[in-house]
């Protein structure tokens, strides 16, 4: 079997997700991980696939034709990765919106050597105060002695944007 990653953007509309699903059913191939959602009137997704070597040609070529459709898939082959090492920590901070949060906050945990496993954002109405509150809730995985140094860098972002940080273990909370 192959593992393919399919990028997947279109105009948001019931239906989307059994055409792409049958499209991978058909050429013998599993649906194994996804993440999609609606955003601003486009559904964007991410999905992992798993298909036999000789369904991928055609799969790809089934994948190009719903563009017919308006339904725009990227395939990329996966190559197999080396495991990082690390601990699990769960990421979620909230704040006032203002541009630049994620640059900030994703250099500062580069910074520090740690990877971003998954990651979530999204604005909301800020209750009572007005304005947009904007969160992040992420997975990271962190190398044996990372997790002072990105405590201490994340610490300081929060400080400098007034934001809520919370670094924790994923099998406490």
């Amino acid at each position: 079997m192959t593992d393919l990653v399919l990028t997947v953007t279109a105009d948001d509309r019931a239906g989307l997700v059994s055409r792409l699903a049958q499209v991978v059913a058909d050429r013998g191939g599993s649906w194994t991980t996804s993440s999609m959602a609606h955003l601003a009137g486009t559904f964007a997704g991410v999905v992992l696939v798993s298909v036999p070597a000789e369904g991928v040609a055609p799969l790809r070529s089934d994948l190009e034709g719903l563009a017919a459709d308006g339904i725009t898939v990227v395939v990329r082959e996966t190559r197999p990765q080396p495991v990082t090492a690390g601990e699990p920590t769960l990421l979620h901070l909230v704040g006032q919106d203002r541009p630049g949060i994620v640059a900030q906050v994703s250099a500062a945990i580069a910074s520090a050597g740690v990877g971003i496993e998954e990651m979530q954002t999204a604005t909301s109405e800020a209750p009572m105060a007005g304005g947009l509150l904007f969160e992040v809730r992420a997975r990271l995985v962190v190398p044996e002695g990372a997790g002072a140094p990105l405590r201490e860098r994340l610490e300081a972002i929060a400080d400098e944007l007034m934001v809520d940080l919370d670094l924790a273990d994923p099998v406490t909370t």
